[in-house]
């Protein structure tokens, strides 16, 4: 009984693999739980990284709870999984990770923060989540690697954008007509070399959580 992960953009399935022997499955929507609880043998764990909205119904909390009910601990981080598990973390649900304590705080609010396209089959991403580029900043101002102010003013533009139009390209574009090539080109170096992907990050880290599940004896839970 492997465990069942829903993966996409945020982290590639070779990486993944790596980490974790589980059925990697593409971005949860709509029924997708519901069809791994009617398996003969359904999944001893479930991991939702991504998830998909607006070309397919999203994931309800309703059918993470089935999940919950039936004895199989789901985890969340990252992108959907983090949402969903903020929701259903007081009825058993795991949330890991970073993004999933900003929403579970309150410091991020805005569900468009990790929302991004990305390609149907390949599954790369072609936007940057701004919950990404929000931690990125932080790091960045932190280490003394980019300006506090303008800082502040790149992630003000990249709010400011549709989510599918959020590059780093498209908003130091802006970026540079207000500030210059200077430290626009110490932006642009910054997340070519130095920004972190916290996304990945924290899926790393929940299928890190999920393999030390897998090891415990399955009277122990979390």
């Amino acid at each position: 009984m492997r465990p069942a992960v829903f993966i996409g953009p945020s982290l590639d399935r070779e990486s993944a693999a790596r980490e974790l022997d589980a059925e990697y499955l593409p971005p949860v929507a709509r029924g997708d739980i519901e069809d791994l609880l009617g398996r003969a043998t359904p999944p001893r764990a479930i991991g939702i990284v991504d998830g998909r909205f607006l070309d397919s119904l999203s994931i309800s909390p309703k059918e993470v709870l089935r999940a919950v009910d039936a004895g199989i601990p789901v985890y969340g981080s990252s992108s959907m999984g983090a949402l969903r598990a903020v929701e259903c973390a007081p009825f058993g649900m795991i949330g890991v990770g970073r993004i999933y304590e900003a929403y579970a705080t309150g410091a991020v609010d805005a569900d468009d923060e990790v929302a991004i396209v990305y390609h149907p089959e390949s599954l790369r991403a072609q936007s940057e989540p701004l919950i990404n580029l929000r931690f990125a900043v932080e790091h960045g101002v932190e280490r003394a690697m980019i300006e506090a102010q303008a800082a502040q003013r790149f992630l003000n533009i990249a709010k400011s954008l549709y989510f599918p139009d959020r590059t780093v390209a498209a908003v130091l574009r802006i970026l540079r007509k207000e500030i210059g090539d200077t430290v626009t080109e110490a932006f642009a170096d910054f997340f070519a070399n130095h920004a972190p992907d916290t996304k990945r990050e924290d899926a790393l880290e929940l299928l890190a959580r999920i393999r030390h599940r897998m090891q415990q004896p399955k009277t122990v839970a979390e």
